[in-house]
């Protein structure tokens, strides 16, 4: 049985100031005693709810299903306070990952993702839900999204939100596995990454696109060079992560990681909290300008004091979910309490 313990009800009302698009879907995953347990899941699914967690009005553009699992994906977002684009549900049946652990926690993936209904999208259909909303600043999508074969969709939306200044986002959280062209795979992410304004990537990411570089540092520098990217996230692991930020033709690279070793349940979920965690900070400090600058100006203009303050909440975002069984997305409050007790080195 799926269960939602937490309950986190932000102004669902209040206009959106993310979009995101992607998949929402069910993870089984494969428990001790050899039975699946269905949990919500899907890495834009995940960002979704850790965005509204945050206090960040997010409208997200998927279709869901009229099955079983698809009215408790649209409950799961409901409840933390996400906006559905499309509230009426679908025919077609919810995508399902199957996911096995390893020691590590790490989970390993298999999708069943022909014909379901996240995937009943197109670029009009995503580009109408985005117009008049006056208040959304960024645009975010990534992980199988991807998908070369649904290219046809999600880029000809990208490059309508870019040219309507939004502030693009793109997660490159990747699955292998499950992609019969690597070759194009790659190709295509890389096209997509060209468009970021921030792009969020690990180090087993780096490895996956063959980045050269090395050291996953080296990598972050080389994508970030053939992009027009502002900042560059990446995540190390228990190693912590860092951001590079691009000043004209310089880089600056801030570091953070946990001073003391963190019990990991599982890292379900983790970089997805992470992107939640520096977006939700980026607006944060935006909020608290007296001008209210555009979030694009304030990214040029922000300290390395405030950008390491965005750093470590992402952190703190990624750390409070590893601890946790499943993906279960902490709230500010949560963040900042972690922030004050446990800082970040």
């Amino acid at each position: 049985m799926i269960s939602n313990p937490q309950v986190h009800l932000p102004f669902p009302t209040n206009p959106p100031r993310v979009v995101t698009a992607g998949e929402a879907l069910i993870d089984l995953v494969l428990q001790e005693d050899g039975l699946f347990k269905p949990c919500l899941g899907g890495a834009v699914f995940n960002l979704s709810r850790a965005l509204a967690r945050q206090n960040v009005p997010t409208l997200y553009q998927n279709p869901l299903s009229h099955d079983r699992f698809g009215r408790q994906l649209a409950e799961g977002l409901l409840e933390d306070g996400v906006q559905l684009a499309q509230p009426q549900p679908v025919s077609e049946p919810t995508s399902v990952a199957v996911i096995a652990l390893n020691a590590e926690g790490h989970p390993d993936y298999t999708f069943y993702r022909q014909g379901v209904a996240d995937r009943q999208i197109t670029a009009q259909s995503l580009s109408a839900a985005c117009r008049g909303q006056a208040h959304m600043e960024v645009a975010c999508t990534g992980c199988l999204a991807l998908d070369p074969a649904d290219a046809i969709h999600y880029l000809p939306w990208l490059q309508s939100q870019k040219r309507e200044g939004k502030w693009i986002v793109l997660d490159v959280n990747l699955r292998p596995s499950v992609m019969p062209d690597l070759r194009s795979y790659r190709a295509h992410v890389l096209e997509m990454a060209k468009l970021a304004d921030v792009l969020k990537a690990s180090d087993e990411d780096l490895r996956h696109l063959q980045i050269p570089g090395v050291s996953p540092l080296d990598q972050a520098m080389n994508l970030m060079a053939m992009t027009s990217a502002q900042w560059m996230a990446l995540t190390l692991g228990p190693e912590g992560a860092c951001l590079l930020v691009r000043h004209g033709a310089d880089v600056q690279v801030l570091k953070a990681r946990e001073a003391l070793a963190v019990k990991v349940i599982d890292t379900v979920g983790a970089g997805d909290s992470f992107l939640a965690g520096l977006l939700a900070c980026a607006l944060h400090h935006v909020d608290q300008e007296k001008s209210k600058p555009l979030l694009r100006k304030w990214a040029e203009q922000a300290t390395l004091d405030t950008l390491q303050d965005v750093l470590e909440h992402a952190l703190a975002s990624a750390t409070l979910v590893v601890m946790r069984r499943g993906c279960e997305p902490a709230s500010w409050t949560e963040v900042r309490a972690r922030m004050k007790a446990f800082p970040a080195i």
